[in-house]
């Protein structure tokens, strides 16, 4: 949606921005559910549930701001600034996602960029989302939001590594289009010292590739964080595809995690069948770590629908249960609840997306 100089100076901060692009664009999307989540311990035989309501059922809250200016010569420079919004409770940052922003005290945590780009592709700046992760979100028919993410399975192996998601500091290329539906980017991230003089982490190196023409999608990808002082690190590479036959779309991924001794292997399969206006999507995940004592398990079921009033608003209902064992404590991600471990973990929600 276009805005005016004139309207983006209602926004006071952002309005000497504005008047520095060749165009900018104000968007965003408020995603609000109700529902329950219930965990039961298979140890101690404690269950714990809470009601609540919720955001980020189907796509992640937000309110962005982007803009674009041409420098000639076939060269643009671009930036790119997007929060995440807790609308349930009216607050910067997420409340009661998986999305990895749960807590977060900064502004634009979903992505702070500032980027060049031209027939040599793009070169951005700043707070990203990492190539390692794009396989996961997009060959994940919930689009790894609401309780039937498949981020709901997928650990970082007790690494401490905050890169699962996104990286700060970081460089990023990125391939141009038109080039035989061959798509790819690499990203490095520097992990900056702290002003009290501790030692750098979560430093990042990564990169995808894929090829997409027709119904078919796959790609690859690959990312390393290096888990400072010890210098230990957690990798992660994962292959991920889809196929679309118009009355379903087929997906796929398998998730290869490590951080010595534990490794993790993760997959998922998945589809999408669109009926009228509507939509099923469906899952099924399964997760195990080697390793560690035990080798925990973690399934996860998860089945929702989509009815899409208009292009940009949807009703939707989403549930999803995660079933441990040999010591596994995975759950449908919602904050507040007791231990899974060695049990299940049960969500369910009903929500309303607008985005704008």
């Amino acid at each position: 949606m276009k805005k005016s100089l004139l309207a983006l100076a209602v926004l006071g901060a952002f309005a000497g921005v504005a008047s520095a692009q060749s165009s900018v664009t104000l968007f965003g999307i408020v995603d609000l559910n109700v529902g329950e989540v219930k965990n039961e311990n298979g140890v101690t035989g404690a269950s714990t549930k809470i009601k609540r309501m919720g955001t980020d059922g189907i796509n992640s809250s937000r309110l962005g701001f982007r803009g674009v200016e041409d420098l000639g010569g076939g060269l643009k420079a671009g930036f790119w600034l997007e929060a995440a919004m807790s609308n349930d409770i009216g607050q910067v940052g997420s409340n009661f996602t998986t999305g990895g922003n749960a807590g977060s005290t900064k502004f634009f945590n979903r992505r702070s960029t500032v980027s060049l780009l031209g027939n040599f592709g793009e070169v951005r700046l700043g707070r990203d989302y990492n190539p390692s992760f794009w396989n996961t979100t997009v060959f994940d028919p919930f689009g790894t939001n609401g309780v039937g993410s498949f981020l709901n399975v997928i650990s970082t192996l007790g690494s401490g590594a905050s890169t699962l998601v996104r990286s700060d500091n970081s460089i990023g290329y990125f391939l141009p289009s038109g080039i035989g539906g061959v798509y790819g980017q690499a990203q490095v991230a520097a992990g900056e010292a702290g002003a009290n003089g501790t030692l750098p982490n979560n430093k990042y190196a990564g990169g995808r590739i894929g090829y997409a023409a027709g119904p078919i999608d796959v790609a690859v990808a690959y990312g390393q964080t290096t888990i400072d002082p010890t210098g230990a690190k957690f990798k992660l590479a994962n292959i991920g595809g889809s196929y679309d036959l118009g009355v379903v779309k087929l997906m796929a991924q398998y998730v290869d995690a490590k951080f010595e001794p534990l490794k993790g292997k993760t997959y998922l399969l998945g589809v999408v069948v669109p009926l009228g206006q509507g939509e099923f999507h469906a899952a099924y995940d399964h997760t195990k770590v080697t390793g560690a004592v035990g080798e925990p398990t973690g399934k996860q079921y998860a089945l929702g629908y989509v009815y899409n009033l208009s292009k940009r608003t949807a009703l939707y209902g989403t549930f999803s249960r995660v079933k441990n064992d040999d010591g596994a404590a995975f759950n449908v991600g919602s904050q507040g609840v007791g231990s899974a471990l060695n049990g299940k973990s049960t969500g369910a929600e009903v929500g309303l997306r607008h985005s704008f």
